[in-house]
């Protein structure tokens, strides 16, 4: 979450007319992510937040999120429900941008994850999956495999800034992972952003799963090699291999792995690092002065890389 836009008090009182969730009480920036400007918004009628939505989403894209958390929400996941304005539409206009409310969860997430965040996260991240097999839409991965290219080619020029020979290292392990890649494991609607950031806990038990603007359909291994990046790795860049088995454990006490998602992971962990180097590596170029937004350091994803390039079977992970 970030703030790019600005509201102003006017505006957002004319917005909020067309809701049925009371006056305004309180409504402040959220600076945490790089995506979205989202603000916490608290009215007589309970507390929400508010999203406008900046330049990398596709506003044609919207309704298939908006609706994925619709139908996610119904099958019992703690995820936000979108609030849907008197004309029944879940998407308006604010500040010269597509906009939507959606419900506050409780709860705090995790700034030191250990394993007892790692294994009920494991089971959320599995009902997830097993909760969308039936939501029919489907939505390409636009930061899958086929992605990683161009991004990159916009973020060459400066890799070296960055840290010297990185453009080259880069280059190499692109080449590597794609040439890899897995194309025929099981697939359906995945979070591909599960961090730490994204799940909240009250109580010793997960109370919210948000952020879903980058879910797509693709492949379920893939993210859980996500949140193995996400979770898993210490400050010092050292693998963490209980919270590695709590998180696959939890995972496989709801949805078992077959033998060749369990093959692939190492190689989808490296294209989980890939992918967060490269989107990390592009917002530290590109992320405009003055943003209230708090850019994250791309060579710490250089650095699960490296780890990850050096496995050589699940059991490195724990299994």
């Amino acid at each position: 979450m970030a703030v790019y836009t600005e509201v102003t008090d006017d505006a957002l009182a004319c917005f909020l007319e067309g809701y049925e969730i009371g006056r305004v009480v309180a409504f402040r920036g959220i600076a945490e992510g790089v995506e979205n400007s989202n603000y916490s918004l608290r009215t007589t009628k309970g507390d929400f937040i508010l999203t406008l939505y900046e330049k990398r989403v596709d506003p044609a894209e919207l309704p298939w999120f908006l609706g994925l958390m619709e139908h996610l929400a119904a099958k019992s996941l703690p995820c936000p429900l979108p609030v849907r304005a008197r004309d029944g539409n879940n998407l308006n206009q604010l500040a010269g941008h597509t906009a939507a409310i959606t419900t506050f969860l409780p709860g705090i997430w995790p700034r030191r994850p250990n394993a007892a965040h790692c294994a009920p996260l494991g089971e959320a991240l599995a009902r997830l999956h097993v909760a969308g097999t039936d939501y029919a839409p489907t939505r390409v991965n636009a930061l899958g495999p086929h992605g990683w290219q161009p991004l990159f080619a916009q973020c060459a020029g400066s890799a070296d800034e960055v840290q010297p020979g990185l453009t080259a290292k880069l280059a190499a392990a692109l080449d590597r992972i794609v040439a890899q890649w897995p194309q025929h494991l099981p697939r359906g609607q995945i979070h591909a952003d599960l961090f730490p950031d994204n799940v909240f806990f009250l109580d010793g038990a997960i109370s919210g799963l948000i952020d879903f603007y980058f879910a797509a359909t693709d492949l379920f291994a893939y993210d859980i090699a996500v949140c193995l990046n996400a979770w898993c790795f210490e400050a010092d860049y050292s693998f963490n291999l209980t919270k590695s088995r709590a998180l696959l454990r939890g995972y496989q006490s709801v949805r078992p792995l077959d033998p060749a998602e369990a093959a692939a992971l190492p190689v989808l962990c490296q294209g989980a690092a890939i992918r967060f180097l490269l989107t990390r590596l592009y917002d530290w170029i590109n992320t405009p002065a003055g943003a209230l937004v708090t850019r994250k350091d791309p060579i710490a994803y250089y650095r699960r890389l490296r780890f990850h390039a050096q496995t050589q079977s699940v059991a490195d992970y724990g299994l």
